[in-house]
């Protein structure tokens, strides 16, 4: 308890500069730790729903039912995002390209792979959503804090000019004070630079799925295309 008052002290006797420093650093951290906690949460569920859909995608379910199915659940209220949301932007346009016959099966599948890129560029925005900020305040807080520290000691040596005897008991306070901007720097930085690096990670290995994906789903509708038009030509 005396470790912790003694501190309080530190910073409430601390300069307003040195003081508004830290009230930054503290701002950033706790910023840093919400978007942490946020980002934590929705790649869990952004996981959970791919390997979801994934199941329903591969159990020989029919498409077109699987579409319906999406659809329900959007009228229902529910968002629909991650790869289901690309395998509806790219069944949707195949949908609506196959319609027009004058389109050959090539053209049709490209055209259902640039609707499913943009999809992947919007939810690859989504999964980086807050990386910037982290990754801003692990590589700028330690400088800020070293900036308080800087500042705090000029402070502190500035007030030895009007000391009759400089000794280390008066400038102990005040250096104390700067270096608890230094702390609270690395306080704010580790754990967004820890986080920032571990969710990178992790929208990497989504983006691959989602390419992944895009692929095996572009060839499954080229040979559709493929079977719908050779039966109108037949049929004609």
């Amino acid at each position: 308890m005396e470790e912790q008052l003694s501190l309080l002290e530190l910073v409430l006797g601390a300069s307003f500069t040195v003081q508004l420093v830290m009230g930054i650093l503290l701002a950033a951290s706790m910023l840093s730790w919400y978007m942490i906690v946020q980002r934590f949460i929705y790649l869990r569920n952004a996981k959970e729903e791919a390997y979801d859909f994934e199941e329903r995608f591969w159990s020989g379910i029919d498409l077109a039912q699987l579409y319906r199915e999406g659809s329900e659940k959007t009228a229902d209220g529910h968002a629909i995002l991650g790869m289901e949301s690309i395998f509806r932007a790219g069944f949707k346009e195949f949908s609506r390209l196959a319609q027009q016959s004058e389109m050959d099966s090539e053209a049709i599948v490209e055209g259902a792979r640039r609707a499913m890129r943009v999809a992947m560029l919007r939810e690859e925005e989504r999964l980086e959503r807050h990386l910037a900020f982290l990754a801003s305040v692990g590589s700028t807080s330690p400088y800020i804090g070293l900036f308080g520290t800087v500042w705090g000691i000029m402070h502190s040596f500035r007030g030895l000019a009007n000391a009759t005897q400089a000794t280390l008991a008066t400038v102990a306070p005040g250096i104390s004070e700067a270096l608890v901007a230094t702390a609270m720097g690395l306080f704010a930085a580790i754990p967004a630079v820890l986080a920032y690096n571990r969710f990178a990670a992790k929208v990497e290995v989504f983006s691959n799925r989602y390419d992944t994906f895009g692929d095996e789903f572009s060839s499954i509708l080229y040979r559709q295309a493929y079977a719908l038009r050779a039966k109108e030509r037949k049929a004609g």
